[in-house]
């Protein structure tokens, strides 16, 4: 895993075509921007844990 410091306002570029900014630093989190094309999908970890995923979309899990 890479660890990157950055400061509210400061991107990390992935690819040549997504970025990720810090927007804002809260007690307790912080709030980021994902700039991506559409068909990059985007989830959050305690979302796609509840899914399996598929690249063309997402079914539920079956445990």
């Amino acid at each position: 895993m890479l660890v990157l410091t950055r400061k509210e306002g400061e991107r990390i570029l992935i690819g040549k075509n997504i970025s990720v900014q810090v927007v804002r630093l809260e007690t307790g989190g912080v709030r980021i921007g994902i700039e991506a094309p559409r068909e990059v999908e985007i989830l959050r970890e305690e979302i796609a844990n509840r899914y399996r995923w598929s690249p063309s979309r997402m079914e539920p899990s079956v445990n």
